[in-house]
Order: C-alpha cells, then sequence, then structure tokens
C-alpha cells in the first residue's frame, strides 16, 4: 500500500502540474519600479545565510518522492541536478524507509550522486527520536526538514488523525539532534501564530509551504473512491500570505508552494524568506527531460534571479527584503484582516537607502 501510494503522488502531482489554473498569489505581489537603483552584475552573490546554515544560492529543491523503485530514480535524476547546480535538496519523507529498510537506496541515492552537497532529510513529526537519528545517518544530511500536514492526513484515507503529539514530539527532536531543524508545511501554509510557536519550540527555521503548489489533500481525496473530501481543496494560505504574515516573527523563513519561476523567487525573498524551494515544477522539468533539462533549468533559474537583483540593486539575496513591494488584491485584504502595513512596505527602501549612484549618494 505505501509504495503504491508513493507512485500515486508522483501520477497525481504531475496531473496537477498540468491541470492548475487560477490565482497564484505571487501575482499579487510587485516591486516598485525605480530607474536608477541597478547595479552591477559582478557586485551582485547568491549566497544566503539563515540558523547558522551558509548556502551559495538561494533556492533549493524541496521534498519530493522515495520509497519505490520509480521513485528511486526520480531522486538519482534530482541529485545529479543538485551536484551539478550547487542547489541544496531535500529528501521526501524516510516513512517508507523506517517501515522497509529494504528501500534504503531509493533515498541514499540522494547523497551518493551528490556527495558534497547540502541534503536535508525529511521526517514527519510523530517520528521518534532514534528513527530521526536514522533517517540522518540514512542520508549523512546537514539538516532536518520535519513536515506538517494536518489536511493531507484528513484526506488520506489511512491517514493519521491523532495530531495532539505533534508539538511536544517536534520539541523533543530539536533538542536531541546534532543539526539545524526545520519544520515545514507541505502546502497549506504556516500562519504567524505556528511561527512563534515554532520558534518556541526551538526549531532553527519554518518553511511555511503556502497554497498554491501541489496540493496534497487534492492528491489523497483522489485516491478515495468517492472524492468526498473535495471540500479541503485549496485549504490554507497561500506562500506568499504566509511571508506577509510572518515577520518580525524572530524565526528564519523559507518559502515553498506555488513557485513557478525566477520572479516568483525574488517575490518571496523579498517578502522575508531566506531561501526558496519548489518541488513540482523541477519534477515536471526531470520527467520531461530528464537531469540534463533540469540542470539547464536551475541553471537558468538562478543567473535570471542574480539579472533581477543587479536591476533592483540588490547585491544579495536578503537585500531584496528592502525593495519596495506593493500588494494588490486579495492578499490585500489578507494583509488588512491580519493586522500588517502594506504601506510601510511600499516605502521602506527611503530608509533603507537601497537606492544610489556610483558615489554611494541617495538618488
Amino acid at each position: 500500500m505505501s509504495a503504491q501510494r508513493k507512485d500515486d503522488h508522483v501520477r497525481l502531482a504531475i496531473e496537477q502540474q498540468d491541470t492548475r489554473s487560477g490565482i497564484n498569489q505571487f501575482d499579487e505581489v510587485s516591486f516598485v519600479h525605480h530607474a536608477l537603483a541597478g547595479i552591477d552584475r559582478p557586485q551582485v552573490s547568491l549566497d544566503t545565510t539563515f540558523a547558522g546554515i551558509s548556502w551559495q544560492v538561494p533556492l533549493y529543491i524541496n521534498a519530493m518522492t522515495g520509497g519505490t523503485a520509480k521513485t528511486g530514480v526520480i531522486n538519482r535524476g534530482l541529485a545529479i541536478a543538485a551536484r551539478e547546480t550547487g542547489v541544496p535538496i531535500a529528501s521526501g519523507s524516510v516513512h517508507a524507509y523506517l517501515k522497509d529498510p529494504t528501500c534504503a537506496d531509493t533515498f541514499r541515492v540522494l547523497r551518493q550522486e551528490n556527495p558534497h552537497g547540502f541534503v536535508l532529510a525529511n521526517v514527519n513529526a510523530t517520528a521518534t527520536v532514534d528513527d530521526t537519528r536514522r533517517a540522518l545517518d540514512l542520508l549523512e544530511a546537514d539538516a532536518l526538514q520535519i513536515h506538517v500536514n494536518t489536511a493531507q492526513e484528513t484526506a488520506m484515507p489511512e491517514g493519521d488523525r491523532s495530531f495532539g503529539s505533534w508539538v511536544p514530539q517536534i520539541e523533543k527532536i530539536a533538542a536531541a539532534v546534532d543539526v539545524p531543524v526545520i519544520v515545514k508545511e507541505v502546502g497549506n501554509g504556516l500562519s504567524r501564530e505556528t511561527v512563534l510557536l515554532l520558534r518556541q519550540l526551538g526549531v532553527h527555521a519554518a518553511d511555511v509551504g503556502g497554497r498554491g503548489g501541489t496540493d496534497f489533500a487534492r492528491i489523497e481525496n483522489g485516491r478515495r473512491p468517492l472524492g468526498d473530501y473535495a471540500f479541503l481543496h485549496d485549504w490554507g494560505q497561500s506562500t506568499a500570505a504566509c511571508l506577509l504574515d510572518a515577520q518580525s516573527a524572530g524565526l528564519p523563513v523559507l518559502a515553498s508552494g506555488g513557485v513557478r519561476h525566477p520572479l516568483d523567487v525574488a517575490r518571496a525573498l523579498a517578502l522575508g524568506a531566506s531561501g526558496v524551494g519548489a518541488s513540482g515544477v523541477f519534477l515536471r522539468t526531470l520527467l520531461d527531460g530528464g537531469p540534463e533539462a533540469l540542470i539547464e533549468q536551475l541553471t537558468n533559474w538562478l543567473d535570471q534571479l542574480a539579472a533581477l537583483q543587479t536591476m533592483l540593486g540588490a547585491r544579495t539575496p536578503a537585500d531584496l527584503a528592502s525593495n519596495d513591494l506593493i500588494i494588490h488584491g486579495t492578499l490585500r485584504s489578507f494583509c488588512a484582516d491580519r493586522g500588517i502595513d502594506t504601506g510601510r512596505l511600499a516605502r521602506r527602501s527611503r530608509s533603507a537607502d537601497t537606492l544610489h549612484n556610483t558615489t554611494g549618494k541617495a538618488q
């Protein structure tokens, strides 16, 4: 059952990539164009640092899959692309390995093909400390992802229905392991209140994992004979909404969910993310064109992100968080209801002194 479910997830995720439509709230975030803000390309760095972690790029391949022969092939391709581009990579949930160690190689390939890269191991919030250490050892992982997914579990025919232990277990794992711990949602978003709680639990960073990308509640409902949990489709907050909500929460945040292209990466960084992950769009490319196509896509995304930073006058990804932003539409309404000052975002470069000329004098 578990193996079949993993293969079903890939198939249904690709179907979503092919048919996904509707509002993506990244489109409700726009940069104020300052015509003389640009800098020289050699001044631009893609380095990012957060929670004691340093990456050469602010882009990562987020958790996808593993546990079957088919998904092992996918993980091999992802690992090759990560190795060739220097992009960090997260494993899919290693729950399948913890239940059946014979599938270890379908996960271990992420490290075998990418021996010097940054690899994150992924476990669920019910994993024991011992199981978590097994997952980290399996991948020689540099960091740990703990995924939270109540909407997915609720729609899953064989899903968990006991969520009360998740908070104390996350705290226990964070205190016990020797690598940075990142808690991520799988596509329904993290509220400000949740990010504040994670900080109290000793977590090092949060991946907001917002609505807009692969919808796992929709996937699990597609596995139900009656499809009777359709009311959970598109549950939660978008990635852009989560990033706005989490500002000044005191915990580094990563962004994933609905990231389609380098402009979305720049938008997420400008909204406060330290790094930006994607899954579905990279999976589609890998399955269509193999590792070579994904390497080309990742290389292009990084080059285009650097070009955007050059135009916007951002020497580093973190500098994008001083760019002026306009929030539109339904996202603006979300901000009003949550008490978020969008006007401040539209004027923040005035105090950040990000507009300059070659002498350093303000424009």
